[in-house]
């Protein structure tokens, strides 16, 4: 298995430590989840903001990644720009929740821009 489809699965479970961030508190309760996501504020709720985009984010990576896969494109490219994805990806999140707005529109961008590169990956194959 190539490195880029083992970043299709860590970007897969990449919202699971925000999510956890958001939830830790003695306040969660399980039984009504959304009812407690709906009333948080400060870094858990950008911690929750940011696992829905994480989530919002993973279909786009994950068809560019197999779309290169598929067409065999150039596997380092492809690779390099799956990488790239995860830990922009990963900076979002951390930006998010320590509330760097602007450095986080950029890490966003980044990744945007890794799954756009795997497309182009494919197109040259």
């Amino acid at each position: 298995m190539t490195v880029a489809l083992w970043c299709v699965l860590v970007a897969a479970l990449l919202h699971l430590p925000f999510t956890l961030a958001a939830k830790w508190s003695r306040r969660f309760d399980n039984a009504r989840p959304r009812d407690y996501m709906d009333q948080l504020d400060g870094w858990r709720k950008r911690a929750h903001w940011s696992q829905l985009n994480m989530i919002e984010a993973f279909p786009v990576f994950a068809a560019a990644v197999l779309t290169a896969h598929i067409v065999a494109g150039p596997q380092r490219a492809a690779d390099g720009l799956a990488i790239a994805f995860v830990l922009l990806r990963l900076a979002y999140g951390v930006c998010y929740v320590a509330d760097q707005a602007t450095l986080r529109s950029l890490m966003w961008m980044g990744a945007l821009g890794c799954s756009v590169g795997l497309f182009i990956v494919a197109a040259t194959a």
